[in-house]
């Protein structure tokens, strides 16, 4: 697509995702050290990731569909203040008590690509608002891009506690990083006020459709797709439990490697993942969105299966690198496909049963995964993630049989 028809409220609404990635792709390689520093134990920390990851879901599911009818702003208004108190809580107090709320407050670790958290179905949603049909796939790609952006920059920035080591000694070394999260925060909050947002009626009506019969048709027609779709990607959350919060924390026990190391990789696989999303913008308009979402799945999903057996930190590290980019480079294009499954004024629901049905499941498996690396099962976590993602892949598949080859419109438009 040409982003030059990206209007000036799209612009703001991605920036602020690209702002807000940075302060969580530090966190997302830091956050599990930093807690490991603190001799928090492995399923210790699994146990907070699930915690926080069930909080943040179960919020989810009603912020979205308020949003249809209550405006988007305020929401994430609401969702930038709390991250500057989670924030501040965290940069001032490492007690075990302050770190569990501000953890969970602020999502911290989760590797949330720039999204709101349990807000990030209420920013989707807006931002379909403001993107034709025929460029959501390309548009939410690029959004997903400028996540990855930032993240790959914050994940430099994670080797920061291992300068810092001289002047802040032990776990205080990883404090500053807190920074990141109330920087990009008030960033955030200072553009949120240059969004407008038109009135929202309270009981939308789709004028496409005539008769009180033909909507509620069309409404039983699009839940029956968003509780398969509910399903599905439940046994995907599952397997991204499994392995992707304590990534970070798997190649610090696995190569005895540090902030130092782990960070500019995980900053390289981002950058990849970014470049990848884009592609993927573009592979959509040719090939249409579910062929090319899946082809890349199923490579990645391929060399997810290897990357366990890796006998060094530099194959791991490129092994890693390829299954993000392949894997995560997708996402933009999976969320305006999901959107499309319903009308406009339903787009906050379905987000937040989409990022439900994914963060639920997900919960699961830092708890089990930690369980297993404590006792010296450092490769079986992939392989039960890679078990999960491998029948996501076939259902979907079959869940978007019907789809159009060429994206995306949804039933109104």
């Amino acid at each position: 697509m040409g982003y030059a028809r990206l209007t000036r409220e799209a612009r703001l609404l991605i920036v602020i995702r690209a702002a807000r990635s940075v302060g969580q792709g530090a966190l997302v390689v830091d956050f599990a050290l930093y807690l490991h520093a603190l001799h928090w134990s492995a399923p210790a920390i699994g146990g907070l990731f699930m915690v926080a990851l069930l909080a943040s879901a179960t919020l989810a599911l009603f912020v979205g569909p308020l949003s249809d009818t209550r405006g988007r702003k305020a929401f994430l208004q609401a969702y930038e203040w709390v991250q500057v108190a989670a924030a501040l809580m965290a940069l001032t107090n490492s007690h075990s008590a302050v770190l569990v709320i501000a953890a969970i407050l602020g999502g911290f670790g989760h590797g949330l690509n720039g999204g709101a958290g349990p807000f990030a179905p209420v920013e989707l949603a807006w931002l379909s608002e403001m993107v034709e049909a025929r460029d959501r796939a390309a548009v939410y790609s690029l959004n997903t891009a400028m996540g990855f952006s930032g993240m790959a920059l914050g994940a430099l920035l994670a080797a920061l506690p291992s300068f810092l080591g001289t002047l802040l000694p032990g776990p205080l070394a990883y404090r500053p990083l807190f920074l990141l999260v109330l920087m990009g925060a008030a960033l955030a909050l200072v553009l949120l006020r240059a969004i407008p947002e038109a009135a929202r009626p309270m009981s939308p009506r789709d004028p496409d459709i005539d008769t009180r019969t033909a909507a509620d048709a069309m409404t039983r027609a699009e839940n029956r797709k968003l509780l398969k779709l509910f399903g599905i990607n439940a046994l995907n959350g599952i397997g991204i439990g499994f392995m992707g919060p304590l990534m970070a924390y798997w190649f610090a026990i696995r190569f005895h490697h540090g902030p130092l190391s782990i960070g500019p990789i995980m900053s390289v696989a981002l950058i990849v993942t970014a470049i990848s999303s884009l592609l993927v913008g573009r592979l959509t308009r040719r090939y249409g969105v579910v062929k090319s979402v899946l082809a890349m799945r199923y490579l990645g999903l391929a060399v997810l299966l290897i990357l366990p057996l890796s006998p060094s930190f530099p194959i791991a590290a490129l092994l890693y690198i390829i299954r993000s980019a392949l894997n995560r480079g997708t996402a933009g294009a999976r969320q305006a496909l999901n959107l499309g499954l319903v009308r406009g004024h339903r787009r906050g629901l379905a987000a937040s049963l989409n990022n439900a049905s994914i963060q639920m499941p997900r919960a699961i498996g830092p708890v089990f995964a930690g369980l297993l690396y404590h006792a010296g099962f450092l490769a079986l976590p992939f392989f039960i993630a890679g078990s999960f993602q491998a029948v996501y892949l076939i259902l979907y598949r079959r869940l978007f049989r019907d789809a159009p080859s060429a994206p995306l419109s949804s039933p109104s438009e």
